[in-house]
């Protein structure tokens, strides 16, 4: 019997990431080819035959349940975590994904920064990592910095003007996902 995956039914649903039609991908702007899943505080049914046809992001917890009768559809699976999700959850199953989207509710809460950085360090993804959410400008080349290359933008500032703040700062002091030798191993300073 195929698995089924009920939404999880928080106590209280926070707020659920926006899926825009555009974005930005490694640098450019970029037309949204995935469909992303919000969470529901609904009780409704969901098994690897009802998903729609086409590349979908999952909630964790659904796609946990439905992994195994979902592997025929390995390219059009991706799975976004929350921000009380951590990278462990995924683990060595994040290499088999060619999307994982981490959801950052409010600016303020920076627990997103962390889970990307263990996904490219400690677990070596190598796919497309997608803040999605509420995050800022200002945020963007820190979040670059812990390895994501998608971002989902729900704010009012435009695409051009988050894209122009990738280049924001031209060298940083700290290691870190793009640059892992601090400024001053890579001037030859012991």
């Amino acid at each position: 019997m195929p698995a089924q995956a009920k939404r999880p039914k928080p106590a209280k649903l926070g707020p659920q990431p926006a899926n825009p039609a555009e974005l930005i991908i490694d640098g450019t702007l970029a037309s949204n080819e995935w469909r992303l899943l919000p969470q529901s505080d609904e009780e409704t049914e969901i098994t690897a035959a009802s998903l729609a046809p086409g590349k979908v992001i999952l909630p964790y917890g659904i796609w946990k349940a439905l992994k195994s009768d979902l592997s025929s559809r390995k390219t059009e699976i991706g799975v976004w975590l929350d921000s009380d999700e951590g990278a462990e959850l995924i683990g060595a199953d994040a290499e088999a994904l060619p999307l994982i989207a981490v959801h950052f509710p409010a600016f303020a809460d920076g627990r997103g920064f962390t889970t990307g950085r263990q996904l490219r360090e400690r677990y070596d993804y190598k796919g497309e990592l997608r803040a999605v959410g509420a995050f800022m400008r200002d945020q963007l080349t820190y979040l670059s910095r812990c390895g994501f290359n998608a971002f989902a933008y729900e704010g009012e500032q435009s695409l051009l003007g988050l894209l122009a703040s990738l280049n924001d700062f031209s060298d940083s002091y700290q290691a870190g996902v793009d640059q892992p030798l601090p400024l001053f191993r890579r001037r030859g300073l012991s």
